[in-house]
This record gives C-alpha cells, sequence and structure tokens, in this order.
C-alpha cells in the first residue's frame, strides 16, 4: 500500500513538473506538423511519421532531404547527427535508472526529450541517492503526458496544415515558447555559461552539414559547463581550508 502510494504520488510529482513546458512543446509539435504536410507527404504519412519518430528535430532536418530523394542512408546518418545529444543524456540518466532492466530502459530512452532531460536533471541532479524508485515514478509521470501533448498537437498540424497560411510565423513562436520555459531554469553561473557558448557555437555551425552544428553546440555547451562547475567547486572548496 505504501509504495502503491509513492508510485501515485511520485508520478504526479511529475505531472505537475512537466504542465508548464506542455505549451512550448505543444506549438513546437504543432509546428512540426504542419511542416511535415507542406513538404508533400500525405496526412496519413505524415501521421505515421509523427507517431513513430517521436523527435521533432529529426523529422524536419529530414523532410528536405526525402524530398530531394536523398539516399535513406544520408537521411539516417543526419538525423543520427543532429540527435547525438541524447546520447549524452542517457549516459548522464544512467545512474538513476541502471537498476531497471534493458528493455525499461530503452523505452524510457524513446520517450526523452530535451525538456524532460532539463526538468527531471533540475530536479534530481544533485540529489544522491540515485536509482531510487520514485524517481523512476516522477519520470514516468514527466513523459506520458509529454507524449500525448506531442502526439496531440502534432497531429492537428498534420490535419490542419492545409488550411493554416504559409505566413505565419510558426516557427517563431515555437522559439518564443521554448525560450520562455528554459530561460527561468538558468539559475546557475555553470548553466548561463553551458547556454552561452552552445548559443554561440549553434550560431556559427547553423550551416555545417547534416545539422552538425547542433551537435557540437550542444558538447560545447556540455563542456563548459563542466568545467565551469569544476571551477566552482575547487574555489569552494579552497574556501573551506582557509
Amino acid at each position: 500500500m505504501r509504495r502503491r502510494h509513492m508510485r501515485r504520488e511520485s508520478f504526479m510529482e511529475g505531472v505537475q513538473a512537466i504542465l508548464p513546458t506542455l505549451v512550448a512543446s505543444g506549438t513546437w509539435g504543432l509546428v512540426t506538423g504542419v511542416a511535415l504536410v507542406k513538404s508533400g507527404l500525405s496526412e496519413w504519412a505524415a501521421t505515421w511519421m509523427t507517431v513513430l519518430v517521436y523527435a521533432g528535430s529529426a523529422q524536419l532536418l529530414s523532410l528536405p532531404m526525402i524530398a530531394a530523394g536523398e539516399p535513406l542512408l544520408l537521411i539516417l546518418a543526419a538525423a543520427l547527427m543532429v540527435n547525438l545529444r541524447f546520447v549524452i543524456f542517457g549516459a548522464a540518466l544512467q545512474p538513476y535508472f541502471r537498476q531497471l532492466p534493458w528493455r525499461q530502459r530503452l523505452t524510457l530512452g524513446y520517450f526523452t526529450t530535451d525538456l524532460t532531460f532539463v526538468v527531471f536533471m533540475s530536479r534530481y541532479g544533485k540529489a544522491p541517492p540515485t536509482g531510487q524508485r520514485e524517481q523512476v515514478w516522477f519520470y514516468i509521470g514527466m513523459i506520458v503526458p509529454a507524449w500525448f501533448n506531442w502526439q496531440v498537437f502534432s497531429l492537428i498540424g498534420v490535419f490542419l496544415g492545409g488550411v493554416i497560411p504559409s505566413d505565419w510565423s510558426l516557427e517563431f513562436a515555437a522559439v518564443l515558447a521554448l525560450l520562455a520555459i528554459l530561460v527561468p531554469l538558468v539559475r546557475t553561473r555553470p548553466m548561463a555559461l553551458t547556454v552561452i557558448v552552445a548559443s554561440v557555437v549553434a550560431w556559427v555551425g547553423q550551416n555545417w552539414p547534416l545539422r552538425l552544428g547542433l551537435a557540437a553546440a550542444v558538447v560545447a555547451g556540455i563542456v563548459a559547463g563542466i568545467l565551469a562547475e569544476n571551477r566552482l567547486n575547487r574555489r569552494a572548496g579552497g574556501a573551506k581550508e582557509q
């Protein structure tokens, strides 16, 4: 009984934690759905793509390549490059889910998004011990509504894509919505440096092939954040010794 109460409580805490981000991710899903149809995909093909390929950046990257008739291996390689950040996300999440069977870990990995990772790490990133059941259920409480939210808005975009004018700046609205969610999460100097470095590298590499600029921005931001965090820890340790 106590375990069931813990699961339900942790699940609902995850739901509450992810709720503020659903507007941003829903807007992005709507943009992706509209882009799928306007790129030439049928509503049926776009529906299957948004349900199976739970990755907006990979979908948007692959659309012009599909339209141009690029080889399938090249499309897969480009999608892999743009999603390399999830390898880093997975490495960071591994201590929290390492006790689970590999099938369950693989399933959680499939449902992981940028926002669920950020929200989870902002809560548990410095909260040992890891691998607790409440952390797993908190994560499930985030990914379930996030997945349904994405699918609903993406499918709305798919079926309304034909009637939405092309001059509507939905992409800009999606970026603003994402910024409104992410900016308040920047609370420390290492986090601020991470955002600045990643933004600069992403801007410099925006025209790199296969969206390598995005992958480079993620790696550069994480490295900058880790170095800044280590430097602050060394300073704090030195101050305590004095």
